[in-house]
């Protein structure tokens, strides 16, 4: 029993996941570094050029906050996926989970000294959570899912309204000698403090975020259970109503949003603004999803999808290049360049990982941090660097003895 206790085999994974992945952490990394631009002043007294601000829209309506609702829906996906798995195997969900969620919270811990908005922290937090819901049927698994989306609006505006006096790390002189100090201890101090301050106990974050992450992460629960991505080519004509429909409600919120930011609107008693994330979202992960599913942009999903499979590594190998680029541990550009700067900058870094990637797995089974994690979570070795196709073939003829 214990040897037949692997992870997922390469064949079993889900194109399509991975690829939702990969674009994933395109929106991440454009978000972590653009707000580096911000570290050491206030955004709303922040002037930028005519070019700058265009790419500011771009981002705002296309990938801020669109990428870890994503992700949380792909990580209830995921655990489903891997919880079946243990348990097919005969071994306890309940422990091999919270013991791998464990290592995640450790690992977490090396993300935040590099960089003060972790998230990996959250979902180690609700992954132990969605083990409450592992025996459930998905009718219950959908229910949740959407009662707390429901919910979220009116959770927001009332939150909104309980006054938290908290320190702004990202502003405050006394922090940010911590950040243009050249002592890594004083920048790892300075990004837990930040990711303490600002996420932990800020009401907004560790409320309000918190219960819209665990409920997409319960939709992705949701979508393993029924198979969804496995059957695409059936729900082919539901991609299309979800296009259309999320689309008119992306233009049409996103325009009355604006109109109600100009006119100084304020929601007392409902929020809308996580529902609207959450449908440009659901637009553009089902755009996706129907362009794959057509056979379109097949060379650049496959970049996608080689990102997509070694996701933690990635994400913080993009955290800790940051730090060497931004703080005052390595080059030093704080703040000193404009917008556009540090949204192309991202994009950049991303480009480079999607050709590491590829070059990457081509060599070895893992990206470094999964193979990591999955050694620690199971408790065993597994081959890190692939096989050469001549060492396969001795190992086939060598007869066993």
């Amino acid at each position: 029993m214990t040897n037949s206790f692997q992870p997922i085999q390469e064949n079993k994974r889900t194109a399509i996941v991975d690829i939702l992945r990969g674009w994933a952490l395109l929106g991440v990394v454009i978000g972590n570094y653009v707000d580096f631009r911000y570290i050491g002043m206030e955004k709303w007294i922040m002037k930028k050029g005519i070019f700058s601000q265009v790419i500011s829209y771009t981002n705002l309506y296309i990938f801020s906050a669109k990428s870890w609702t994503l992700l949380s829906i792909l990580f209830g996906y995921g655990f489903a996926v891997l919880i079946n798995n243990v348990a097919e195997k005969g071994k306890n969900p309940v422990l091999f989970f919270t013991w791998r969620m464990f290592i995640l919270f450790i690992l977490a811990f090396i993300n935040s000294a590099f960089w003060l908005g972790d998230i990996l922290k959250d979902y180690a937090f609700l992954g132990l959570l969605l083990l409450l819901f592992y025996k459930s049927s998905p009718k219950t698994i959908l229910r949740n899912s959407i009662a707390l989306l429901l919910c979220v609006p009116f959770l927001m505006a009332y939150i909104n309204t309980i006054k938290q006096t908290l320190p702004n790390v990202q502003s405050t002189a006394t922090y940010l000698k911590l950040f243009y100090s050249g002592n890594w201890i004083d920048l790892f101090q300075f990004n837990l403090l930040g990711t303490y301050y600002q996420e932990m106990i800020s009401l907004p974050y560790a409320v309000t975020v918190h219960v819209v992450m665990f409920a997409l992460m319960l939709f992705g629960f949701y979508l393993q259970k029924i198979n969804f991505f496995n059957r695409l080519p059936e729900f082919k004509k539901l991609l299309k109503k979800i296009i259309i429909v999320t689309f008119i409600l992306a233009i049409a919120s996103g325009v009355l949003f604006e109109i109600a930011i100009h006119y100084k609107i304020k929601f007392p008693y409902f929020h809308p603004v996580f529902w609207i994330i959450i449908n440009t979202m659901l637009f553009i992960a089902s755009g996706i999803s129907l362009l794959y599913t057509n056979g379109k942009l097949k060379t650049l999903f496959e970049y996608f999808r080689v990102s997509g499979k070694i996701t933690l590594t990635n994400y913080m190998m993009q955290n800790i290049l940051a730090a060497f680029l931004f703080s005052g541990i390595g080059l030093k550009i704080y703040n000193n360049l404009p917008y556009w700067f540090y949204f192309f900058l991202a994009i950049s870094v991303f480009i480079i990982q999607l050709f590491i990637s590829k070059w990457w797995l081509s060599k070895f089974n893992y990206g470094p941090i999964e193979w990591l994690w999955r050694v620690l979570s199971y408790r065993k070795m597994f081959p890190f660097k692939k096989e050469t196709a001549q060492h396969s073939v001795e190992k086939e003829i060598t007869p066993l003895t």
